[in-house]
């Protein structure tokens, strides 16, 4: 089981929650689909739900900020300095929706959105470091950036957390994968083969050990299936929505 207890490089793909209307429903939706049990952190952080695979944290579900905020899950990138990092963000045509701020003893965060509009988090570790676990099932095994503006993107994320890319062999040609010192940690492309009026967006996959039944499952609990089952040259994949309507993939290798 891969696991990491160490703040994560600045950059990488660190952490991932989700914001509901009902976080017990939604926590009872993603115990069903993905075995995940949880550790509330009571009312002083408005109940936040941290989820478990086999006692270690691969993803949170908590309170919306705002009422008829839309739920979604947000992706949070690494840095050393949180602070350093919303003055990049604004000097390179992003937004910030939540300035710097503490989390207690967690650690220190941001939301902000890109120039093409996609919300992302930034999380400075504290107590707490982000992942605790990936590339298991219930766990993150992979991140995307879908964009109006692919190119737009790039260089935005290229100022501002260094990423470094590279070209996909199979994958549409707007798609490459983003490098943190080297290391393939996620993918930004554009938004073929979305909807017409489809917004800016990141997004998380999530592994199964089976896809088919992650999305038969998601369909029980009163979630829907965007995007069916299908073989890719990176695995099996499907798109899902939960209950509350924020959007995800699955994935599992192919045997």
């Amino acid at each position: 089981m891969p696991t990491r207890d160490t703040p994560w490089p600045a950059g990488t793909p660190c952490w991932i929650d989700l914001s509901a209307p009902d976080v017990p429903a939604a926590a009872e939706f993603y115990k069903s689909l993905f075995g995940w049990t949880y550790v509330d952190t009571g009312a002083d952080f408005g109940n936040y739900h941290i989820a478990q695979v086999n006692g270690r944290a691969p993803a949170a579900i908590g309170p919306q900020f705002e009422e008829g905020q839309p739920a979604a899950w947000t992706l949070y990138l690494a840095s050393d300095d949180v602070d350093a990092t919303a003055k990049l963000i604004a000097d390179n045509g992003g937004g910030l929706l939540m300035e710097p701020g503490d989390v207690g003893d967690k650690g220190r965060m941001l939301i902000a959105t890109d120039p093409t509009g996609a919300v992302f988090g930034v999380w400075q570790a504290g107590e707490t470091t982000g992942l605790q676990v990936f590339n298991e099932p219930g766990a993150l095994a992979w991140e995307d950036a879908r964009l109006t503006d692919a190119d737009a993107g790039r260089s935005f994320y290229a100022s501002v957390f260094g990423y470094t890319y590279g070209p996909v062999e199979g994958a549409p040609p707007a798609y490459q994968t983003f490098a943190v010192d080297g290391r393939p940690v996620g993918g930004i492309g554009d938004l073929t083969g979305a909807p017409e009026g489809t917004p800016s967006h990141w997004v998380g996959y999530f592994s199964v050990a089976d896809v088919d039944a992650a999305a038969a499952t998601a369909e029980r609990g009163g979630g829907r299936v965007l995007g069916p089952a299908q073989d890719t040259p990176f695995g099996r994949m499907a798109e899902l929505a939960d209950p509350f309507g924020a959007t995800f993939m699955v994935h599992a290798e192919l045997a």
